[in-house]
């Protein structure tokens, strides 16, 4: 199907391109969500009397947007989640959680501008990109934690998972060194021939 873009639509084109895509992907996501019209002789030539009040609405969109990627642009947003022992939660962390966080601290994105093509399974600071306008990208950053004091510890860039693993390591060894110091196992009397 041939259409005429009213919107800048990535991989596609820009404002006034006429393409031909899918029918489905037309009349599913272009055609509903205002993005294009059908590309009749009718429709360019309406298109071309509306072309100046279409790029002013996109021009103001994308200057909207960008006072809300100025707000959001690298900023942290923590999510404290239930984790296992290696790091691995129990939940993912989606598109939705994102966007629900982000919105709790007063910033204004909807879940489909989150771009998250796979959940986010493990702790750590996770950089996500927020697509606001065809034109206007910002990336926030998302602290996942299991408490408060290691959503602190990440932050400063400690990896909590190794610094875990290498405590436990050392309270083995220490462990291990003081039970052959104290001579464990070895009894008096024991394994002696007379």
């Amino acid at each position: 199907m041939k259409v005429v873009l009213l919107e800048r639509v990535e991989n596609l084109g820009a404002i006034g391109d006429v393409v031909t895509v899918k029918d489905g992907f037309a009349r599913n996501y272009l055609l509903p969500r205002d993005k294009a019209r059908r590309a009749t002789s009718a429709n360019l030539k309406a298109f071309e009397l509306d072309r100046v009040a279409i790029e002013q609405r996109n021009e103001k969109n994308k200057a909207d947007a960008q006072k809300i990627a100025d707000k959001i642009d690298g900023q942290t947003y923590v999510m404290i989640r239930q984790a296992g022992e290696t790091g691995h939660l129990y939940g993912s962390v989606a598109a939705r959680d994102v966007a629900e966080v982000v919105q709790s601290e007063g910033g204004k994105i909807e879940r489909s501008q989150v771009v998250l093509n796979v959940a986010i399974k493990a702790l750590g600071v996770h950089e996500v990109p927020v697509r606001l306008h065809p034109e206007v990208r910002a990336t926030v950053k998302i602290n996942i934690a299991r408490s408060a004091e290691e959503a602190e510890r990440q932050a400063k860039g400690e990896d909590v998972i190794r610094a875990q693993f290498d405590d436990e390591r050392n309270a083995a060894e220490q462990s291990a060194k003081e039970l052959i110091e104290g001579g464990a196992g070895q009894q008096e009397g024991f394994g002696d021939e007379a």
